[in-house]
C-alpha cells in the first residue's frame, strides 16, 4: 500500500512538473517583443545600396523573353535601356521604386545626389520609348502581366505623390509608359475570368492591389474595374487554407493579399464580415496559424523567395492589424519582418537584387 501511495506521489509531481514546464515556455513566448521596424537614417542606409548597386548591373539576367526570330537577341539594355538591372525587369522596376521612394522621404539622405544622377539615366524619354516598343511587340505583348505592371504603377503612384521638380520630369518620361500600362490592365481583366491564388509573380490579388493604390488617385476607371474585378472574385470565398501556406518557392500569400485588397474594396464592417468567413477565428489567434517562413539557402533564388514572403506577410498583417486594431496581428508582422531583414546582407545576389522593396514596402506599412 505504502509503495502504491509512494507511485502515486512520484507520477503526480512529475505531471506537475511537466505542466510548470509548460507554462514556463508559454510565459516566455507570450512575453516576446517584436519591435516595429521603423524608416530612419540608419535603415535608409541599410536598403538603399541593394537596390542602388543593381539597377546598372546588367548581369547575371533573366529577360523571360519570347523570341519572335534571331534579331530578338539583344543585350539586356539595349531591350531594356531603363528597367535591365537587377536580375529581371520587375526586380529593377521595384528597386528603382525603393530608391525613390527613399529619397522622397528623406530630401537630404546623404546618397540623394548620386541615386538621382542614376535615375536619370535611366528614366528617360528615349529609354522609356524602346520600353514601350517591346511591351508593343506581337510576342510580348503580355511581357510582366501583371506583377511587373503592378510595381511600375506604383513608381507612377511615387512620383505623382512627389512635389519635387525632378520627380515632376521623370513622371513625365515615365508618362507613355504608365499609360501603356494602363490600357493593358482595362484590356486584360475583362477576359480574366478566374483569378490566379498562387504565391508567385502571377497572384491577382497583389496585382490589383498595387494597382488600385494608384488607380484611385490618378486612373478611376481602372480603380472601378478593380474593386468591381475584386468582388467578382473573391466576395464569396470562404475558409482560405492559410494553414497549407507556405508553398516551398513561395513571396507571397495567396490568403493574405486576398485579404489585403478587399480591405481596399469593402467597408471596414462589410471587411469584418467577410474575413471572420474567409479566416475564422484568424483575428483571436493569427499566431496559430501562421509561422515564419524559414530560408534553407539563400544562394538558391527559388528557395530565398520564402525570405520576400515573409515581408509581404508582414505588410498584409500591418494593413489588417492597424485597421482593425489588431495587436496580435500586428506583432506578428513584426515577428516576420525581423526574422528576414537583417538577414538580407548575406551576400547571395539571389535575394540582394529584390528583398529591398519587400522590406522597404513592409516598414511604410508598418507606420
Amino acid at each position: 500500500m505504502r509503495k502504491l501511495i509512494f507511485l502515486i506521489f512520484l507520477v503526480t509531481v512529475f505531471f506537475s512538473c511537466k505542466e510548470k514546464q509548460k507554462e514556463e515556455v508559454m510565459v516566455v513566448i507570450d512575453e516576446t517583443v517584436y519591435l516595429k521596424p521603423e524608416l530612419n537614417e540608419k535603415s535608409a542606409n541599410y536598403l538603399y545600396h541593394f537596390a542602388f548597386e543593381c539597377i546598372d548591373q546588367e548581369y547575371p539576367n533573366k529577360l523571360g523573353q519570347v523570341l519572335g526570330d534571331k534579331t530578338y537577341l539583344k543585350e539586356p539594355s539595349e531591350l531594356h535601356p531603363t528597367f535591365y538591372g537587377c536580375f529581371d525587369w520587375h526586380s529593377s522596376v521595384h528597386g528603382h521604386w525603393t530608391l525613390l521612394n527613399i529619397i522622397k522621404k528623406f530630401p537630404n539622405f546623404e546618397h540623394n545626389e548620386a541615386i538621382l544622377k542614376k535615375l536619370k539615366t535611366t528614366i528617360t524619354k528615349e529609354n522609356i520609348l524602346k520600353e514601350i516598343t517591346y511591351f508593343e511587340d506581337e510576342h510580348n505583348k503580355n511581357f510582366e502581366r501583371t506583377y511587373g505592371w503592378a510595381w511600375l504603377l506604383k513608381i507612377a503612384e511615387t512620383l505623382q505623390d512627389w512635389d519635387h521638380a525632378e520627380a515632376k520630369l521623370m513622371y513625365a518620361d515615365l508618362k507613355p509608359l504608365v499609360e501603356v500600362i494602363e490600357k493593358k490592365y482595362m484590356e486584360f481583366l475583362p477576359k480574366l475570368k478566374y483569378p490566379i491564388r498562387v504565391g508567385e509573380h502571377p497572384n491577382t490579388a497583389f496585382g490589383l492591389s498595387l494597382a488600385l493604390d494608384y488607380a484611385k488617385k490618378y486612373a478611376p476607371d481602372l480603380a472601378l474595374m478593380i474593386s468591381e474585378k475584386a468582388k467578382t472574385y473573391y466576395m464569396n470565398d470562404k475558409g482560405c487554407p492559410v494553414t497549407w501556406e507556405p508553398g516551398g518557392f513561395d513571396f507571397l500569400s495567396p490568403c493574405l493579399q486576398e485579404a489585403s485588397l478587399m480591405l481596399k474594396v469593402l467597408s471596414k464592417e462589410e471587411f469584418i464580415t467577410w474575413f471572420d468567413a474567409f479566416l475564422p477565428d484568424f483575428r483571436n489567434n493569427p499566431s496559430l496559424y501562421l509561422e515564419v517562413a524559414e530560408v534553407t539557402d539563400r544562394s538558391d533564388g527559388k528557395l530565398a523567395h520564402l525570405d520576400g514572403l515573409n515581408f509581404s506577410r508582414a505588410w498584409c498583417l500591418y494593413e489588417i492589424g492597424k485597421v482593425l486594431n489588431n495587436e496580435k496581428m500586428i506583432s506578428l508582422a513584426n515577428k516576420h519582418f525581423q526574422y528576414s531583414y537583417e538577414k538580407m546582407d548575406s551576400g547571395e545576389y539571389a535575394g540582394a537584387h529584390w528583398l529591398a522593396s519587400f522590406g522597404l514596402y513592409a516598414i511604410l506599412k508598418s507606420n
